[in-house]
């Protein structure tokens, strides 16, 4: 969420916050640390009430990313924190599931979506977000990720969430490996039985684990630009994505809190073009990973095909004329 849309949404819940103006809240929103994220992160998911509010957090980020020329979009919403301030399950789901519907009509995006099991919870709420996503599986459902505190929260504890996610349907596609290291990636491959992973950049730290990741095909969604945020990386120039891609590892592209971490998906891409990595490939990597039907892939090779990509120059550097691509 932009600031003006979690100050109209706060507003209209009665939920205080720490400034009372767009100006305020963009000052809040100024990283600092990950504890600062985490913090800022759920406070602005308390202003999320009502199914209202869920649908119109899918609506406006389409038409963000459709202005980034996003044409597909698997989003990540936490349910388990509304549930835990009064809201229903069946309240949460069915409007972010109302969002994605709508967001095809308005913006033209395919919206899917990927709820996430909070690290720190309890098991038992972990188990029932599983349920609930099997439960609107077709509605736009499709699949199950885990997000949070990574460096304090193993993956291995919720392999039950993941299993009955895996046994209606759904991928799984958990965050590892951006702030704990490679167990965390080997833990969400052999536990979780991870179809992509979020982020997966620390892999780089063992090299047999990079040559798993590239035998199994796995994606990475990498998202240089958080990355850098979050202090995960020291510097663009240092990140890992050539490496990885060099090593044959499939890494698609992506934006991790756009508001938080003052991206979005053309700054995204624009940082892959200029540390090497070719646009296209990523856009590829994206479309193999997608947890979506064939007709959907095959859909979306033929816009990828059918798009004039910009090419890497030899230096790593971005083109002029390549910037606003």
């Amino acid at each position: 969420m932009r600031a003006p849309a979690l100050l109209e949404m706060a507003r209209r819940n009665d939920v205080a916050l720490p400034a009372d103006n767009v100006a305020g809240l963009a000052a809040l929103y100024e990283f600092t640390d990950f504890a600062h994220f985490i913090n800022v992160w759920m406070l602005s998911t308390s202003a999320l009430r009502t199914a209202t509010d869920f649908r119109q957090v899918v609506v406006d980020y389409a038409a963000e990313a459709a202005s980034h020329g996003a044409v597909y979009v698997e989003g990540i919403f936490s349910p388990s924190e509304a549930v835990a301030r009064g809201a229903g399950w069946d309240e949460v789901f069915a409007g972010y599931c109302d969002g994605a519907a709508e967001a095809r009509e308005l913006h033209g995006v395919l919206v899917r979506l990927t709820p996430d099991v909070t690290r720190g919870m309890p098991l038992g709420v972990a188990e029932e977000t599983a349920t609930y996503a099997v439960k609107y599986a077709g509605r736009g459902i499709v699949g199950l990720g885990l997000g949070g505190s990574e460096a304090e929260y193993a993956p291995e504890p919720y392999e039950r969430a993941f299993a009955i996610a895996r046994s209606g349907g759904l991928g799984s596609v958990p965050h590892a490996g951006e702030v704990a290291g490679p167990e965390s990636i080997r833990g969400a491959l052999d536990v979780l039985h991870a179809d992509r992973l979020r982020h997966g950049i620390r892999a780089i730290e063992d090299p047999s684990l990079v040559r798993e990741l590239a035998d199994r095909d796995t994606v990475l969604d990498v998202c240089p630009i958080s990355n850098v945020r979050t202090r995960a990386v020291a510097s663009l120039a240092e990140h890992p994505l050539p490496a990885l891609v060099a090593a044959g590892v499939a890494c698609s592209v992506s934006t991790d809190d756009p508001a938080m971490f003052g991206t979005d998906l053309s700054a995204d891409y624009a940082a892959a073009l200029a540390l090497g990595v070719s646009p296209a490939d990523c856009y590829q990597a994206g479309v193999r990973g997608a947890l979506c039907d064939d007709d959907t892939r095959a859909w979306l090779a033929n816009v990828g095909a059918d798009h004039d990509w910009p090419s890497v120059t030899s230096d790593r550097g971005v083109r002029a004329d390549d910037r606003d691509s």
